[in-house]
Formats: C-alpha cells, structure tokens, sequence
C-alpha cells in the first residue's frame, strides 16, 4: 500500500535524481526498459535526470551515455563527481580511497572474512565489500578510523567520513543551478537516506530499506521501475 507524507509548501519541481540497482532494475539488478522510457519521456519534456549510485563511475557513466541522462553523475557513494560538459566531460574526486583501503585492512587484521567486490579494481575513491559479512562487525573493524560504512542492500561501502551522496548531490547540482530541493529524488538504501530528507519530493519502494522508507515523501505500491514510473506520476513530473 503506497504512503504519502505531506509535500512541502511552495516547492517547484524541476529535476530527477535516481539511484540505479533496485530503481531502475529490476530484482536482479537488470536494467528495466519501463524505466529507461520513463527517463527518455522526462528528458524529451525538458527534465534532467541525475543518476546518484554507489557503483562505480564506469558503470554509471554507462548508463548515462546509453539511456541519455543529461544530468551530472554521482558515483562511488559521492566519491566521484561526473559533469558532461562538453564531449569529454569533468570528474572531481571527492575521498581520499587511502581512508578507505587503510579501512580495509583493518577489517582483515580483525578477521572478518569479508571479500572485495569485483568491481572495486575501477573504484577510485572507496572500498566495496561483498555482504557476506555482518555490518556490525566491519563496523567494529573500522572504529576510531575516520571512515563511514555506508549499506546499499547490495554492498557495504568504506568511504572516508564526511563523503556521501548528499553533500556531492549538492556539489553536482549546484554547477547547474539547482539543488535538492527542486528534485524528485528516488532511492531504496540507507545510503540514499540524507539526499530522500533533502528532496523536494522523495520517493521509496516496498522492498527499500526500513530507513529510506521512513525519509520519503512517498513510498510507492509497486517495487522496482513499475515504482519509478508510479512515483514519477505521483510527484506530477510524469503525467
């Protein structure tokens, strides 16, 4: 059953900010071809899309390119900043990945077995770990470091302290002249969390976290790209 809190007064929405894996994809993280229309009708009526990800820059950029976002990227967690300006483009590093990977071998020295993604041989600015841990004890592993241990459903996230999605969201939109208060922003994780409260309009899924759930404006029916498309609608952005 969908959940609506009480839009803010006098907010005038222009942009979209979308996370990808559970957002745009569908269980199995597999890209949903409803979503990318959604994002194609947004951006042919004039709506830039941002794409805020933990994944790696390569990835989102990627993505960026094929479903055609206009938008700057965030990726990493807000470790890295992507601007298309040009043909070329403009990347700002945001953490210093030493944090993370002295981190990392904290956790090993503490035993826990966890293991890197594959993906973290591209990561620029944090360390990506496989759940096959507990959270609590990476989190035990790295105490006294100046590192956050950021969830995303699909991976725990080392990144130094200070680093995250909202504080680059900001960096990113304000080149362009917005911020999140003028966003529909969409997301399922804790690490989505700080950008849904800052939201103009923030929505969330059935199956995203208890927390990203309890900061979204609207928290939708249906999981997935059909939720992308229904709290789309729901914010007035798609008719």
């Amino acid at each position: 059953m969908a959940r609506t809190r009480r839009r803010p007064a006098r907010v005038v929405l222009r942009a979209v900010v979308t996370d990808i894996d559970g957002t745009l994809t569908d269980a199995s993280r597999r890209l949903d071809p409803r979503a990318v229309d959604a994002v194609r009708r947004l951006e042919s009526s004039g709506v830039p899309v941002t794409l805020a990800t933990g994944n790696v820059l390569p990835i989102a950029l990627a993505l960026h390119r094929f479903v055609g976002t206009t938008g700057p990227v965030v990726a990493e967690n807000g470790g890295l900043i992507y601007w298309p300006e040009g043909t070329g483009g403009t990347v700002e590093r945001r953490a210093d990945r030493r944090v993370a990977l002295r981190a990392w071998r904290a956790v090993r020295a503490a035993g826990v077995p966890a293991r890197r993604l594959f993906t973290d041989r591209w990561r620029e600015s944090e360390v990506a770990l496989e759940p096959n841990v507990g959270l609590p004890s990476v989190r035990r592993a790295v105490r006294g470091l100046p590192v956050t241990v950021e969830s995303t459903g699909y991976a725990f996230h080392l990144i130094e302290r200070g680093v995250g999605k909202l504080p680059s969201l900001v960096r990113a939109l304000g080149r362009i002249g917005l911020g999140p208060r003028d966003c529909v922003i969409l997301g399922d994780g804790d690490n989505d969390v700080a950008m849904l409260r800052a939201a103009g309009f923030a929505v969330s899924f059935p199956s995203a976290s208890r927390r990203a759930r309890a900061a979204a404006t609207y928290v939708t029916r249906s999981d997935y790209s059909a939720g992308f498309e229904e709290g789309l609608k729901e914010s007035g952005l798609l008719p």
